[in-house]
């Protein structure tokens, strides 16, 4: 039996492929150019949504003691997170710097041997040698209430849906937002519902880091051999004794990674959540940021990092070990001579680091931003003015000059075109919302810093990657680099942007690049490398160049990791660009700042907030459906 293929619609003889897409263009740059001024929505500070959130707040803080959701629930959350973290506090105090060091040094030995143990007790002492002993303790203590808290709840959570795919199927939206919301969107109404002070400060870091720890776990547990189950099964194993015995051994390496990647998040969100009074590091840092000194900035930047370094290799050690092997003798030993001799010391040395072996870098560091801002002032003044000229002033122009609708339209249609219906629905929702929220003219802004953050990010991040997926030299030496920057905390790169850069938007723009670079590199370079080796190989038997093997097989065989680089670009530069507005990037992040250092404006910061999730979720459905749907050639084809 035969079959005949029947045809499809085609373009009439002639017409090239981008005809219909073109004059869907010219449409709007005509509707533009009738429209321009007309239909905008100016920003208003006191508008009456801002006003109620302010005054839901006022209303919140006179009845906190006597509101039955506060008295009975709230309040009682608030008092167990600030008693765990005062017990905490107190036994890192009680264990003084010589116990901190030797025990964390053990701990440290156990979990990856005498490289890993002398990492950390460098590190520990380097806090003290920048004289910032306290706030590093301080920060240590709620980085560890946070990280205990979110994998008490976020491991059995994600055994449960690594274990049954329907409550998979239905954590994972409530996850993806919670990965999409900016760090500044949690401070907010956990600022308005705990107060401020260190227990908002863990719950808001509790928030923040539960999603990878929920996922890890159960991508882990899900990706257990059903072979090993059911021999489980088959010898009589209960549930309860094939998920201890079965499921949680096997997937005990990636669950350490799940542990690392929380402790990150963890981290970085504590240097944050010092906006709402979360004591530690980020308090040095806020300090130095309002002051536009990056002497008082750096030193807290570089203990972030060292203690984020630690951390990192002591759980990567522990993730890479043998489950099945046991520990050495001479680990045991040297691990229990450094605990012993650490506690040895606590009651003959001060349990405070002494004010004689710190180092103060601070007039030093100030000395060294003014030289490079008096001499290179000529190249960075260039770039910055070259980059606003260009990019952003045309675009944040347009945007914020075209009627509402119109801009609304053509997301849309873009959306449509790129991800399908529903992305596009969802989009069009987000943007309705963010213009009834009152807040349209500031998005505009922070959305035309995010194209141009996002459009450098993905320059930067395809040469590199590319480079690196085709020079395995370049790769290895690329590696670590990439590992160190994903490791820094967000904060951490406002440190060059503001030594070169001052207090500008081009300053968010810098910093967001350094953020987001690292992942759009590692992904592209993983999406080309990728490529089956038989397709490479049968491109260059047929004569292709370099040039054309990378265009032509390469890059479209590697669409979706590149897509998925774009989703991840656009997320995280978004987040940076909300903390820029610490150091001038206005719109958006500079209302939720101004919200939370005056009262008076706590709707408008609040708001914002909301208005900047909602601005994530659009960007973040249009590039994960673009993942998802599949290219125009094969739609053709298919």
């Amino acid at each position: 039996m035969s079959s005949t293929a029947v045809p499809t619609p085609s373009r009439p003889a002639g017409l090239p492929r981008w005809t219909a897409p073109a004059g869907v263009a010219l449409l709007f740059v005509a509707a533009y150019l009738v429209f321009r001024g007309t239909g905008t929505l100016p920003h208003d500070k006191e508008a009456p949504q801002f006003l109620a959130v302010t005054e839901l707040r006022e209303w919140i803080d006179d009845h906190r003691n006597d509101n039955p959701l506060f008295l009975y629930f709230l309040n009682y959350i608030r008092l167990f997170v600030g008693s765990l973290y005062a017990l905490f506090e107190t036994v890192l105090y009680g264990l003084g710097w010589p116990g901190i060091t030797g025990v964390m040094g053990a701990l440290a030995w156990l979990a990856g041997g005498w490289r890993i143990a002398l990492l950390t007790v460098a590190g520990v002492s380097a806090f003290g040698v920048l004289g910032l002993w306290e706030s590093s303790v301080d920060t240590l203590a709620l980085v560890a209430v946070a990280v205990l808290l979110s994998l008490a709840i976020g491991i059995p959570i994600g055994v449960w849906a690594g274990l049954n795919a329907r409550v998979r199927r239905a954590i994972t939206p409530v996850l993806d937002v919670m990965q999409i919301m900016p760090t500044f969107a949690y401070l907010a109404p956990l600022a308005l519902f705990f107060h401020i002070g260190a227990p908002a400060g863990a719950i808001a870091t509790m928030i923040y880091s539960i999603p990878p720890a929920i996922r890890i776990t159960a991508l882990a547990v899900s990706g257990v051999s059903p072979t090993a189950v059911e021999a489980s099964a088959s010898l009589g194993a209960t549930r309860r004794q094939t998920l201890f015995k079965v499921y949680l051994p096997l997937a005990r390496p990636t669950m350490a990674l799940a542990i690392n990647q929380t402790i990150m998040m963890a981290l970085s969100m504590v240097v944050i959540a010092a906006l709402i009074s979360a004591p530690g590091l980020g308090g040095d840092i806020i300090r130095g940021l309002s002051r536009a000194q990056v002497g008082i900035m750096l030193p807290a930047g570089i203990a972030v990092v060292i203690m984020a370094v630690v951390l990192d290799r002591m759980m990567m050690a522990v993730a890479r070990r043998d489950p099945h092997a046991r520990v050495r003798r001479l680990d045991l030993a040297g691990a229990a001579l450094l605990a012993v001799t650490g506690l040895a010391l606590i009651p003959v040395l001060p349990k405070l680091w002494p004010e004689s072996l710190t180092i103060n870098l601070v007039a030093e560091v100030n000395e060294v931003v003014r030289w490079a801002e008096d001499n290179w002032f000529t190249v960075t003044a260039w770039i910055k003015d070259t980059t606003s000229h260009l990019l952003l002033n045309p675009l944040e122009s347009l945007l914020t000059s075209a009627p509402w609708w119109l801009v609304a339209l053509a997301v849309l249609v873009v959306a449509w075109r790129v991800s399908g219906m529903r992305a596009a629905l969802t989009a069009l929702g987000c943007l309705l919302a963010i213009a009834l929220l009152g807040v349209w003219e500031h998005t505009m802004q922070t959305m035309t810093t995010v194209a141009v953050a996002v459009l450098v990010t993905l320059v930067i991040g395809l040469l590199l990657g590319v480079a690196a997926a085709r020079s395995p030299r370049y790769s290895a030496f690329q590696r670590p680099v990439l590992d160190a920057a994903q490791t820094m905390p967000a904060f951490v790169y406002l440190l060059p942007a503001l030594a070169l850069f001052e207090t500008t938007r081009f300053t968010a723009i810098f910093a967001s690049v350094i953020y987001a670079v690292p992942p759009v590199v590692r992904l592209v370079e993983d999406g080309i490398k990728a490529v089956p080796a038989t397709v490479v190989e049968a491109a260059l038997s047929a004569g292709s160049t370099s040039g054309q093997l990378l265009w032509k097989v390469q890059l479209p065989m590697a669409r979706r990791a590149i897509l998925l680089a774009a989703n991840q670009g656009i997320v995280m530069t978004l987040a940076m660009v909300v903390v820029g507005g610490l150091v001038g990037a206005g719109a958006l992040g500079y209302d939720v700042v101004t919200g939370f250092s005056q009262r008076t404006d706590f709707g408008m910061g609040f708001v914002a907030g909301v208005a900047t999730v909602l601005l994530g979720v659009m960007l973040d459905r249009i590039t994960q459906g673009a993942d998802r749907r599949p290219s125009p050639r094969k739609r053709k084809l298919t």
